[in-house]
């Protein structure tokens, strides 16, 4: 943001150098980036200064030449030989004195010295029109019409001089700063300089041959809209003075009248617009929705498709502006506009920037309008704006001021203790100072204690919403240079960290994945909605959108970690690294009804061979229980031993395994099906394991529980069942560990048959039990019976045959 010196001191007075504002700004919050001298002509009449010749001579060595003496303010006058042939006694002129640069309309710059001309002393230049930028006439030097001293700086004469623009890095919540009033409301505060609004009082209502009325149907997204129409008008160029201001802050000038409503924008922080009176179809403004689906298009040129959602400005038949965002192509002023109608309006800032987000557009009014503009600015402004059309472009007020404002937008109140605001600065400042600083900040002191204060917040202060945000606006004008810090710096409260810290256990999980050969990957949360599309290509409602993507391809965000990591796999693939283990750390994001989920999850892929081929090994193929045995050392790492499992229904799964807790699914495992890595164009088939890492984080036990070592031996005993295909090794432990939680300490799954040696659709399944007692040494009396109780639940609960 651009903000002009010169045009500063046109609402508040300001008799410190460029850089001590500077300085008091961004100490202030308004960080001054950078501060840049413009000048409206090169050299900006540095070193010009008005003079008067006190005698004329001619030269004595030259017929062409004359001798002067020149009254330039100082205690002598000054002797400058000049070759003009219109010099003479009595003249104002202007001189540039030794040592300036002159800038000539049609030559190189050159340096005025102390010099001889044939003999006689020049001390100076008298200059003509063209030597100094101001114009091409060269036929003789500048004769001035003026009652200013001798010794007045040229620049102030011509209204030239060069002015000192601050660049401010403007943060998010400093909308109230996003002018020049606002700017001066903070140097009111930090001057002790009370700010002046421009003058009002020349508004009259000449007569009301054109009036136009407003009708406002969504007054959630447009509480306040104002105009009046100006008749008469003639648009040309805008006068110097109106181009220098809009040039200084990077503005192009137009015509004189979008250029008053560009200057009332920069002024005052309210965004106007001017329609052409005569394209307002019905004599009608009404603020409305648009209709969905309907083509739009704006001064751009471009055709736009909008949605419901979009408020417009409209005629009796058609929309004509994007509230707040940007104009018609067919309803700006023009040329041949004679009448104008002169909008003033208030819009809420959420509707605007959805508005801008989603056509991709930006202007200077969407900038303020999203970020919240000043309600009670709304008539000022258009009384400021309509003086200055009048001013610069002619024409009368031919209209009373149409304000349609059905619920006055209240200002927000909040209760301040003195306590707290000393607190959060850690620093008594007193409570006079406290109220000087909120009373010069402009804001209202409703009630008063010897405890707090009830603050009425100003609209203008639209991040002002919190007791911590009124102690930042104390904080920032009181200095924060001016807290003092004590040598043994302490806290009253420290904040508890995480215990375990999450980041500490995924870096242990991270380095175990990678000691066993698995390369970390960080892929793009932003995807292709395609992926995601079904036969009918429809997208699930819970896809969210981005809606205002720069590339077609990611114009999602991701549901799924499959597709980025798949994305991944083949871009090595395509370069021959084949044998691929890598894992991923990341969000996903989901839209659950009118809100958004975002979750952490863990996503490990493996194709190609288990190992690098080598002549230790033969070559064998990644496999289902390769990729398990890395799951499981994750569960172990997380802390989180219990989990069952069961046959997935994974959607992007040819089958697989599905962790659970309880009801709680901690992940799934199993082959991607053939079609979803045929979407990325992965040929190879992947092993695919998913996470639920927020869960894991959440729930990870930070205490371990130790136990002595039994002294008493453990027992082995082997079962040999045949159950149907569709019982689980999974199943038959848990029914072992009902039976048995005392003695069995471990079951395992040494050998699977399923042959023409048994029955169709059953298998066998060998299984070890351990058991052990922590108190005695087991007899055969009581393995057996352990045993039998087994074999009994397993032949009653899974119909297992028992061989024997």
């Amino acid at each position: 943001m651009r903000i002009s010196l010169d045009w500063l001191k046109t609402l508040i007075t300001i008799d410190k150098p460029a850089l001590e504002v500077g300085k008091l700004l961004t100490d202030a919050g308004l960080e001054v980036e950078g501060i840049d001298t413009v000048e409206v002509v090169p050299g900006g009449l540095k070193g010009m200064v008005i003079g008067q010749v006190l005698t004329c001579a001619k030269h004595p060595d030259a017929d062409k030449l004359s001798v002067t003496t020149v009254d330039i303010g100082e205690a002598e006058p000054k002797h400058i030989v000049c070759g003009a042939p219109n010099v003479a006694a009595g003249q104002k002129v202007v001189v540039a004195t030794v040592g300036a640069t002159l800038y000539p309309a049609g030559g190189e710059p050159f340096q005025i010295k102390k010099s001889k001309i044939r003999g006689a002393l020049s001390e100076g230049m008298i200059c003509a029109e063209d030597e100094i930028g101001l114009g091409t006439d060269h036929d003789g030097i500048l004769v001035l019409d003026t009652d200013l001293p001798n010794g007045t700086p040229a620049a102030d004469y011509f209204g030239l001089a060069s002015d000192e623009v601050f660049e401010i890095g403007l943060t998010p919540n400093r909308a109230d700063a996003a002018s020049h009033l606002g700017v001066a409301r903070d140097l009111q505060a930090l001057l002790k300089t009370p700010y002046q609004l421009p003058d009002l009082s020349g508004f009259n209502v000449a007569n009301t041959n054109l009036p136009i009325s407003v009708e406002i149907e969504n007054t959630e997204a447009c509480p306040r809209y104002a105009g009046v129409t100006i008749s008469g008008v003639k648009v040309q160029e805008s006068p110097k003075w109106l181009q220098q201001r809009l040039r200084a802050i990077g503005l192009s000038p137009i015509n004189n009248v979008v250029d008053v409503t560009n200057y009332v924008l920069h002024e005052l922080g309210q965004p106007l617009h001017a329609f052409d009176a005569a394209k307002i179809k019905g004599g009608k403004i009404i603020v409305k929705n648009a209709s969905e689906g309907a083509k739009f298009t704006t001064l751009d040129s471009i055709e736009r498709t909008l949605r419901a959602e979009d408020l417009t400005i409209s005629n009796a038949e058609e929309p004509m502006v994007l509230a707040g965002v940007f104009g018609g192509l067919n309803s700006g002023v023009t040329a041949e506009t004679q009448n104008i109608f002169l909008e003033s309006a208030y819009f809420s800032p959420a509707g605007i920037r959805k508005t801008s987000q989603t056509h991709g557009i930006k202007t200077d009014s969407s900038f303020r309008f999203e970020r919240g503009t000043d309600p009670n600015m709304v008539i000022t402004a258009l009384k400021r704006a309509a003086l200055l059309i009048q001013e610069v472009a002619g024409g009368e007020i031919s209209s009373e001021i149409v304000d349609v404002y059905p619920t006055p937008v209240q200002p927000t109140q909040i209760r301040v203790s003195y306590a707290k605001v000393h607190q959060l600065i850690g620093q008594h400042i007193g409570e006079a100072r406290i109220k000087e600083i909120l009373t010069d900040l402009g804001i209202e002191i409703a009630e008063e204690t010897a405890e707090d204060l009830l603050l009425t917040i100003p609209a203008y202060k639209v991040d002002v919403t919190r007791e911590a945000d009124v102690v930042e606006e104390v904080l920032r004008i009181y200095g924060y240079n001016n807290i003092t810090l004590s040598d043994n710096l302490a806290a009253s409260y420290l904040a508890q960290f995480p215990n375990p810290d999450p980041e500490v256990i995924t870096k242990r999980v991270a380095d175990a994945l990678a000691a066993n050969g698995f390369l970390e990957i960080i892929t793009n949360s932003l995807t292709n909605s395609n992926y995601y599309k079904d036969a009918e290509g429809n997208t699930p409602p819970e896809l969210v959108p981005i809606l205002n993507y720069n590339s077609e391809d990611l114009d999602a965000m991701r549901l799924t970690l499959v597709y980025s990591g798949l994305e991944v796999l083949r871009h090595n693939i395509n370069r021959r690294q084949r044998d691929l283990k890598v894992f991923e750390i990341g969000k996903v994001y989901r839209k659950d009804g009118e809100k958004f989920k975002e979750n952490n999850f863990l996503a490990l892929f493996q194709t190609g061979n288990q190992a690098a081929e080598s002549w230790q090994q033969a070559t064998a193929k990644a496999s289902f229980h390769d990729l398990a045995g890395q799951v499981q050392q994750v569960l172990t790492l997380c802390r989180q031993p219990n989990y069952t499992t069961k046959p997935t229904e994974h959607p992007y799964l040819a089958g697989g395994v599905t962790y659970q807790k309880g009801d709680v699914v901690l992940g799934h495992i199993g082959l991607l099906k053939e079609s979803v890595c045929k979407q990325i164009d992965v040929k190879e088939p992947v092993w695919y394991a998913e996470l639920n890492w927020d869960y894991l984080l959440r729930n990870y036990k930070n205490k371990l529980v130790f136990s002595e070592l039994s002294k008493f031996p453990e027992v082995r005993r082997d079962l040999s069942l045949v159950v149907e295909k569709s019982v689980s090794f999974d199943q038959i432990k848990q029914v072992a560990q009902r039976v048995e939680r005392k003695l069995l300490q471990d079951v395992n799954v040494f050998d699977v048959y399923e042959g023409d040696k048994i029955e169709a659709g059953k298998k066998a399944i060998a299984i070890s039990f351990t058991l052990q007692d922590q108190n005695q040494t087991l007899t055969d009396k009581v393995i057996d019976a352990t045993m039998g109780r087994l074999m009994q639940q397993f032949e009653h609960q899974l119909g297992a045959v028992i061989r024997k």
